[in-house]
């Protein structure tokens, strides 16, 4: 059952007209970038207007994250930020801070709605009632047994469309599952329906998102696999990307289905963690650094050229030296594409900030530097190995400093002079000129 929870109206942003000009702004993963875009759909749809830029609008809608403390305070500086530019905007924070800790959000000046994971859908209801103070609307996201469909539009060229919610894996690390709930799942025909939709808009590629997506569908006696074989099918859909996925869930058959397919890219986003099994077995992690290789090494025997990213988390409580270097030495040996490196962090919910022998700051920025060089190397490495072939690309519609961008099926970034008429092609290049200057991998010459 959800409680309102009032506050005194005295210290908050005026609520006693309805806004007309509303903004956006996402932190954190790519799931929470779906859930806002279908949030921001529900205003639109009722004749609320886009604000150009969160000074301009009448309210300020925020989706916030709470993997790390720093995702937190960015939070927290952006709505001081707002409120020092325009003192009269209207606030709303959501999602996984929201539902986690309210009552600290309820101590900043200028918010005006706090909506958790399952509330936040409702936040236009809220709006139009237009109350005269500040809330909260509380819940137990841990008894929800509802899926909340969500897709993103308004990027002509991909969609990130969200196919699972929750986590039933409680890491010692991870203060998700508690901000989301149990794992669970849309149905199949549910999602067809919704690519479907995507594809009549123009859109040529779908990444599929959630907390736990490997997870999909097993309490509805389906699978990933059977997913990805009818999404396979929708006419208009021309790529698919898997976000995310735990190493132990990455079966056989996903890679085949991959090494097989035109529709599907050769692109594992997979994560590590720690590649000592003594810090996997303390983070509760449910595979050992075994499994990890074995997927990376199976994806490269049947997609050579395949981009394979790893999450890496150092300074987990308890990590000495000698399992850093576990850790370094297993990815080194591996041919992963690049890495994503987190620096640990204490998560008040989380048994892992009740551990001892915290790693020190100190050594947490020295292990973080030697995995960034390494991930630069292996990155440079997997370039090189690309370097020559002829890809295609998904160009998008950004224009910068003259050039327009866009995305290799294994995930590199390119470049070339901008053509407006190319924006949401498919088209083959030849990656023959690195670009030093920035993250791009090459411009294409026709």
């Amino acid at each position: 059952m959800h409680k309102i929870l009032p506050r005194p109206f005295s210290i908050f942003a005026p609520m006693n007209s309805k806004p007309k000009k509303i903004a956006f702004h996402t932190f954190g993963c790519k799931l929470n970038f779906a859930e806002t875009s279908t949030i921001a759909r529900s205003f639109y749809e009722k004749g609320y207007e886009k604000a150009e830029n969160k000074e301009l609008a009448d309210l300020f809608v925020i989706n916030t994250c709470t993997v790390t403390a720093n995702a937190e305070k960015k939070c927290k500086s952006l709505i001081k930020q707002a409120r020092k530019r325009n003192p009269n905007i209207q606030i709303a924070l959501l999602g996984c801070y929201a539902e986690l800790r309210p009552e600290e959000l309820k101590q900043i000046e200028g918010v005006n709605y706090i909506l958790g994971n399952e509330e936040k859908y409702k936040l236009i209801d809220h709006v139009e009632k237009a109350y005269e103070n500040c809330y909260t609307v509380a819940g137990d996201i841990n008894k929800s047994k509802i899926f909340s469909p969500s897709y993103s539009l308004g990027d002509r060229t991909r969609s990130f469309l969200k196919i699972q919610d929750g986590c039933d894996y409680y890491c010692t690390f991870c203060a998700i599952p508690f901000a989301r709930g149990h794992s669970r799942s849309d149905t199949i025909e549910h999602l067809i329906k919704e690519a479907n939709t995507i594809a009549k808009q123009g859109t040529k590629e779908l990444i599929l998102t959630g907390v736990n997506i490997g997870t999909f569908g097993v309490k509805e006696e389906t699978n990933l696999f059977e997913l990805l074989k009818q999404l396979e099918n929708v006419e208009g859909i021309e790529r698919i990307r898997i976000s995310s996925i735990e190493p132990n869930l990455l079966t056989d058959e996903i890679i085949e289905l991959a090494a097989n397919s035109k529709v599907i890219m050769p692109h594992f986003h997979i994560p590590l963690q720690s590649g000592s099994d003594k810090i996997l077995s303390q983070m509760k992690r449910k595979y050992r650094r075994e499994v990890f290789a074995d997927r990376v090494l199976k994806i490269k025997s049947l997609l050579p050229n395949a981009c394979v990213a790893a999450d890496v988390i150092i300074g987990f409580p308890g990590e000495t030296d000698e399992d850093f270097m576990h850790t370094y030495d297993f990815i080194d040996q591996l041919p992963v594409s690049y890495l994503h490196v987190f620096t640990y962090s204490d998560r008040p919910e989380t048994k892992a900030s009740q551990f001892i022998n915290k790693v020190t700051s100190k050594a947490k920025k020295e292990r973080s530097q030697k995995l960034h060089i390494l991930g630069e190397k292996k990155a440079r490495n997997f370039h090189k190995e690309s370097f020559d072939t002829k890809p295609t690309v998904l160009w998008e519609a950004t224009k910068s400093n003259g050039f327009i961008h866009g995305y290799t099926e294994n995930y590199i970034q390119v470049k070339t002079a901008y053509n407006p008429d190319i924006i949401n092609t498919i088209k083959k290049v030849n990656l023959n000129i690195v670009d030093k200057d920035s993250d791009f991998l090459a411009i294409f010459e026709k």
